[in-house]
């Protein structure tokens, strides 16, 4: 089993983190980071495997350049996949937060020796979600860390964390795929027609999770419709003078769940940016399903309110990241954009 080989789309990461290994540089903690669904947990578990594996493989990685792979066969590799190794440690959201009580049970853990690992992996999974209180705790296993312990954060991005969490680990960019990556995935993999694939592509801002979800789901027709009426409602704010009414209702629908306003969010962020890029670069837009209307809008409307547009829509994500009111939010970011 090659197990980098099976992480797609991230060379770079992997080619840094088997460098890390093969010069024995590997630091107390690396902050994984990029869109939901590119495989940072995956890479995660596939380096604890590469750090404790007990039959290293060299592989053909990129242009023909041996890659060190974990072998996947091994008693450590297969309780890591698995699981269920001792020493492997994943924190994971309880709920909407990671809690102080989490922390401390990680801390407990700790202060005790490894079971059986070479190197002690804690992989804290959505780093982002750590309350303050669990961050200061967090950080004091970082500014001391236990020997011979990795941590590793993964999280949408830098930004999303304690500076001084940030300021003690090595950070690691994760590539979110591109739109023909992900039509590809979907038509050779899951059987999808190509203008299906297109609009999926769109819709998952560059998650390979978040696109085959929606493809696999019942809803998928949804989906179609739930993209229309959101580029509809942003086009009727942008171009013309929308009614209070029509605002407010539109509020209330997005604000009707946390995960469905997130994804509305990536739906409108992703065609507000197309007509920005479409002035520069047409051929990079995500939609290309709709390149006609995308080419109308961009060419009467200029830049400048199209940024404060996605300006708006990034303040109101992290907003609900923050657990703001979802109501509230979705009134604020609408009046903003219907001021573009």
């Amino acid at each position: 089993m090659h197990v980098f080989e099976n992480i797609l789309n991230q060379n770079r990461p992997i080619r840094l983190l088997t460098t890390l290994f093969n010069n024995k540089t590997i630091p107390h903690a690396l902050l994984f980071t990029g869109v939901k669904g590119v495989g940072k947990k995956r890479c995660s578990i596939a380096f604890a495997m590469l750090c404790n594996c007990t039959d290293l493989r060299f592989l053909s990685g990129i242009d023909d350049e041996p890659r060190i792979n974990p072998c996947g066969h091994c008693s450590s590799c297969k309780k890591i996949k698995s699981g269920n190794h001792p020493d492997i440690i994943i924190i994971e959201p309880s709920g909407t937060y990671i809690r102080i009580d989490q922390i401390r049970n990680l801390c407990r853990l700790l202060a005790l020796k490894p079971h059986e690992a070479h190197l002690r992996v804690v992989i804290i999974s959505d780093a982002q979600a750590l309350t303050t209180e669990a961050g200061n705790a967090l950080l004091k296993e970082l500014e001391e860390p236990p020997s011979g312990t990795l941590f590793i954060l993964t999280a949408p991005q830098k930004s999303d964390l304690l500076p001084t969490v940030l300021s003690r680990s090595q950070v690691i960019g994760f590539n979110p795929f591109s739109l023909n990556d992900l039509v590809s995935i979907l038509k050779s993999g899951h059987g999808a027609n190509h203008n299906d694939a297109l609009i999926m592509a769109a819709m998952a801002g560059g998650s390979l999770s978040t696109a085959t979800t929606m493809w696999k789901s019942k809803n998928r027709i949804d989906f179609i419709r739930q993209r229309k009426w959101l580029i509809n409602f942003v086009n009727t704010c942008i171009m013309s003078e929308p009614s209070p009414d029509m605002l407010f209702a539109s509020a209330l629908r997005l604000a009707k769940n946390k995960e469905f306003f997130l994804d509305s969010l990536k739906v409108i962020k992703s065609w507000l940016r197309d007509l920005v890029i479409y002035k520069y670069s047409p051929e990079k837009i995500f939609n290309k399903d709709m390149t006609d209307e995308i080419k109308e809008i961009s060419e009467n409307i200029a830049e400048e309110p199209l940024l404060c547009g996605i300006k708006a829509v990034d303040n109101a994500q992290k907003k609900i990241l923050a657990n703001s009111a979802l109501r509230l939010t979705a009134e604020i970011m609408i009046i903003k954009l219907a001021r573009v």
